[in-house]
């Protein structure tokens, strides 16, 4: 039996093994609209049931030696590694991935899980200086039951992200994937984890309808909620959290801007910009959605970034050699042609692309942008790169932070010029001489403004953070005096 053969998890939810439900979703290939199965679908009355578990299990896991629960990471990463070709699949045809973004998905996957096991020995407090005669301590504990609500774009990823650190830290999980990657980013996680020795009831894949998101975020047990998705929806999440008092983690959109500056080679600022844009068809939050380029670079990079979207071709990627797949579904890739006819209405220029070619969309340019239109004031969650010049340092600065987004940036050119525009910039990764998408798990991860919460993704102290409580202790060697 392979990892994810079908008779395990066909019509089923994971929650203290895999249960049979009474409704079903169909798991379906978005380049040729073929299914691939069937998902079971959780009910907000599954989700309490789980949640009370999770909080049961969760007491037991906490109290698991660190280096039992080290081991459950590592081993989780050894079959990532093992079953890598399988989960690629899976990416390639329910995600709509491009081979190679599959595979680097798998990799990072395998790295997340070796980073998080070092987090159960990882130091968890300090020492305080105390005016009294006693020990002062703060120490961090396991937060309790943390729900994560996982997208559709690097549907293993940004769930594992959440999930792996938030379990090596003594937590229970409850994730609920998106319904449209319900195979990629929930049960391929949860078969990992159940092969990797997890215990019973510790994490729950539910995938499910806005009513089950409702409920992972409302559950009684649930403390912490770490969302990855859409500004719109992020917003909705945090309202209800900030109602209940719980921490909400809010990792949300982007409309990321990579500027290339004078004297800058152009041929390889073209082929950051095009792998920026057009990587997993643009459906990324760190996806170059707006090129800033000087005035006198700005013909040149134009045509150069034309020519490279032009060569790139798009189709099945289970079935040809290409390189952008399909857009999710219908409705986004209506969308994505939307925002480019529009602005194509307002005056810009189609330099190459501009068409829905099959269930995908051409790599696409557009040159004669003005700010105020909505190729580049919306994020497109598409592979379409607006084009627009500058003239100097300022008024670099204050484009790209004209801006309602504020997750990542790419500056390419000379460094020094690099570093003082760096300065001017809000956002919550910047990258110098490399385009804006890129993750590592041991670097923290997450954008400002319209972007998110300010909480971090990666790296031991930001995952620490997010998923634990502080809690201070105090010792004395005898009973204290008081005065009553």
């Amino acid at each position: 039996m392979t990892l994810l053969d079908s008779e395990v998890w066909a019509k089923k939810f994971f929650s203290d093994g895999w249960r049979d439900c009474d409704s079903e979703q169909p798991v379906v290939e978005p380049a040729t609209g073929d299914r691939l199965g069937a998902v079971g679908l959780a009910s907000a009355g599954d989700v309490a049931r789980a949640a009370a578990r999770a909080a049961e299990a969760q007491r037991a896991w906490a109290a698991t030696a660190p280096q039992e629960r080290a081991a459950v990471l590592r081993r989780a990463g050894e079959l990532f590694s093992a079953h890598a070709g399988e989960i690629e699949d899976w990416l390639v045809r329910e995600a709509g991935s491009v081979r190679a973004k599959a595979s680097f998905e798998v990799r990072l996957a395998v790295g997340e899980c070796f980073e998080c096991a070092g987090l159960p020995t990882h130091p968890q407090g300090e020492v305080l200086t105390s005016e009294e005669a006693r020990w002062s301590l703060s120490r961090r504990r396991p937060a309790g039951v943390v729900s994560v609500i996982a997208p559709f774009n690097f549907p293993l990823l940004l769930g594992l992200r959440s999930v792996a650190p938030a379990l090596a830290l003594g937590n229970a999980v409850l994730l609920k994937p998106d319904p449209r990657t319900a195979v990629s980013g929930g049960v391929v996680i949860a078969r990992i984890f159940e092969e990797a020795g997890l215990p019973a009831g510790v994490l729950h894949m539910l995938p499910g309808d806005g009513s089950v998101g409702q409920a992972v975020v409302e559950a009684p047990e649930v403390r912490v909620i770490s969302f990855t998705g859409s500004t719109p929806v992020g917003r909705a999440i945090g309202e209800r959290a900030g109602r209940l008092l719980k921490r909400a983690h809010l990792e949300l959109g982007g409309n990321n801007a990579l500027v290339v500056l004078p004297g800058a080679d152009v041929a390889k600022a073209a082929s950051a910009g095009a792998f920026g844009s057009y990587l997993h068809q643009g459906q990324i939050c760190m996806t170059t959605g707006r090129h800033l380029v000087h005035e006198s670079l700005l013909a040149r990079y134009t045509e150069a970034l034309a020519a490279k979207a032009a060569a790139l071709p798009v189709g099945d990627p289970a079935r040809e050699d290409v390189a952008l797949g399909p857009i999710i579904d219908r409705r986004q890739l209506e969308r994505v042609h939307g925002i480019v006819t529009r602005s194509v209405a307002a005056g810009a220029t189609v330099a190459a692309g501009g068409e829905i070619v099959g269930a995908g969309y051409r790599a696409t340019v557009l040159s004669g942008v003005s700010t105020d239109m909505p190729a580049w004031r919306e994020e497109i969650f598409g592979p379409v790169a607006p084009v627009i010049g500058f003239s100097t340092l300022e008024e670099a600065a204050r484009i790209v932070n004209d801006c309602e987004y504020g997750l990542s940036v790419g500056i390419l050119g000379d460094v020094g010029t690099a570093m003082k525009l760096a300065d001017r910039i809000d956002s919550g990764k910047i990258h110098i001489n490399e385009q804006t998408v890129g993750d590592e798990p041991n670097a923290p991860f997450g954008g400002v403004k319209a972007s998110g919460t300010g909480s971090r993704f990666g790296g031991a102290a930001a995952n620490v953070e997010a998923f634990t409580e502080t809690q201070w202790v105090t010792v004395r060697p005898d009973i204290a005096d008081y005065p009553f």
